[in-house]
């Protein structure tokens, strides 16, 4: 027989398995949230007026992007040694992954952030604002609306490409599947089990993504102190956009 149900429903609730996709959660919202970092410094040094930082950014959006995660990861989990420089598994998969998302949601925010008309960043400097201040009351808002989907579709895939972390023996859900698979000689039912893992984890990040999406399409509605305070500043930043 082909399929033995008695092995695939003894790997569906494994700890082991389940240990594996936890390894897969964290590993993702880790490098996700450095990722985020990563891609905001950059996105703000490609917009600088200094060309060594506009250059440096560049190069390095360009280097990450164009270069295939599983040689990233590769490179520095068994290459970086070569030079002296000796990183564990954990630490070789969060860098190569939160560099390579760093290079993808730089682009993500660097498009939000100019999306935002310039009228906005004009009436905030004409009234007083200091650059933080207009960044995080008048354009950041603004940008969220237009940065929040594709971050989190970025989110998505990070739940599935952090699977070629298994290549460097991290201990994620599909190195987990790999070993299992190798023990009780049930490589199609383990797999198969692996997979419905990364459905239940990816449909369960769209519902939460779904209610994020929602949060920020409302209208925006001062409030607090400092946002009271500089309510007039987005008043004008409007009116100017017309």
């Amino acid at each position: 027989m082909l399929w033995s149900w008695p092995a695939f429903f003894e790997a569906l609730v494994s700890p082991f398995m389940l240990a594996g996709a936890l390894t897969t959660i964290w590993l993702s919202v880790l490098s996700m949230a450095f990722g985020i970092l990563l891609g905001f410094v950059a996105a703000l040094m490609k917009m600088w007026r200094n060309p060594v930082l506009r250059a440096i950014a560049g190069f390095y959006v360009w280097l990450w992007r164009g270069t295939p995660l599983l040689i990233q990861l590769v490179i520095i989990y068994t290459g970086l040694p070569q030079v002296g420089l000796r990183l564990g598994v954990v630490t070789s998969a969060l860098i190569g992954l939160s560099l390579n998302e760093g290079a993808y949601f730089a682009e993500i925010m660097r498009a939000g952030i100019t999306s935002v008309d310039r009228g906005q960043h004009d009436a905030a400097r004409a009234l007083g604002m200091t650059y933080r201040s207009m960044m995080r009351i008048v354009v950041l808002p603004q940008a969220t609306r237009v940065i929040v989907p594709p971050l989190g579709n970025q989110f998505l895939g990070m739940l599935k490409t952090s699977s070629l972390a298994s290549a460097i023996s991290m201990e994620e859900l599909l190195r987990h599947a790999q070993e299992l698979a190798q023990v009780e000689f049930s490589v199609l039912e383990i797999y198969s089990v692996a997979a419905i893992y990364y459905l239940v984890m990816t449909t369960a990040w769209g519902f939460v993504q779904r209610r994020i999406e929602r949060h920020y399409d409302r209208p925006f509605e001062a409030s607090g102190p400092v946002s009271a305070a500089y309510a007039p500043a987005e008043a004008m930043a409007e009116t100017v956009a017309r």
